[in-house]
């Protein structure tokens, strides 16, 4: 089965005076949702899952589910460098009620591709709900391969993966091999087109969380076969994208929100706030979309 088709936020965790804050997560769900976003990621890398608590990971995903209600597909980042972890937190945000799992490749321990497939297949078979695969080697230092992708995607609950590896080589190779019915999204906000173009059905998307009208309008139109359409958006956002990644992620996107009044700057160590000049150059960026219209 497809989880779903078109733009999914990594949606931000925001925090106020160091906890949670539900009150401003309920406002982003809203809004997200009225912007048109066709499905939430909670507690991803966006969503600093690193350092949250597994009690505040699983509210947090326990909320955004409540919350929205059935509105747009949920899917929960469950993804650990342990196994026996990773089993066990997806089993328990199944219990949350969760539409599916997005499962980080294991960080640090670069086990080898038959230890990242025995890894997946392990948590694939303990939940009864849809898994994605997830590989951004920049960020965890492990890359999946087309072929242990063709592997994996044989499994009944692993039906895509959000691809993050930079490589549209490798996207090619990867959607040469999966099987028909697999879903590949775009993890790199910079080649959500290109992505598609090769068979992509959609993105697990940063900037969306700044500009999710846009975000789901650009794949769709793409999908609707109004190519040039998709193309120009692609094109006319890659400033923007590009100063979303000029600090690591989320530090930048969530100064963005922060400038448009939405949230407040505030992250979990070891991310800290981003540095003056980076501030002007999101603001700057911000304003010239259009999405502020006074300086900082």
């Amino acid at each position: 089965m497809t989880l779903f088709t078109g733009a999914a936020v990594a949606l931000v965790t925001p925090f106020k005076e160091g906890i949670v804050d539900f009150d401003t997560l309920k406002k982003l769900i809203d809004w997200q949702i009225a912007e048109g976003i066709d499905a939430i990621v909670s507690c991803g890398t966006t969503g600093e899952a690193s350092t949250l608590s597994d009690e505040e990971h699983i509210e947090t995903v326990r909320f955004t589910v409540e919350h929205t209600d059935g509105r747009v597909p949920i899917i929960a980042g469950a993804g650990s460098n342990d196994t026996a972890h990773a089993i066990w937190l997806s089993k328990e945000l199944e219990k949350v009620g969760v539409d599916g799992l997005l499962l980080v490749t294991p960080y640090y321990n670069k086990c080898t591709q038959k230890g990242l497939i025995n890894h997946y297949k392990a948590i694939a078979d303990s939940v009864g709900i849809p898994c994605i695969l997830y590989s951004v080697p920049s960020r965890t230092g492990v890359n999946i391969t087309p072929a242990a992708v063709s592997e994996l995607c044989t499994h009944p609950n692993i039906v895509g993966i959000k691809e993050a590896s930079g490589n549209i080589s490798q996207v090619v190779e990867i959607a040469k091999y999966v099987c028909p019915d697999f879903a590949l999204y775009s993890g790199n906000d910079d080649m959500i087109v290109p992505l598609l173009s090769v068979g992509g059905v959609g993105a697990i998307s940063t900037v969306a969380n700044i500009i999710p009208k846009d975000t789901h309008e650009m794949i769709a139109a793409y999908l609707d076969n109004h190519t040039i359409k998709a193309k120009e958006m692609q094109l006319r956002m890659k400033s923007l994208i590009d100063s979303m990644f000029i600090e690591v992620n989320p530090i930048p996107v969530k100064a963005a929100l922060n400038i448009m009044g939405m949230i407040e700057k505030e992250y979990r160590m070891p991310l800290c706030e981003p540095e003056n000049k980076t501030l002007y150059q999101i603001a700057d960026e911000l304003k010239s979309y259009g999405l502020i219209h006074t300086n900082i």
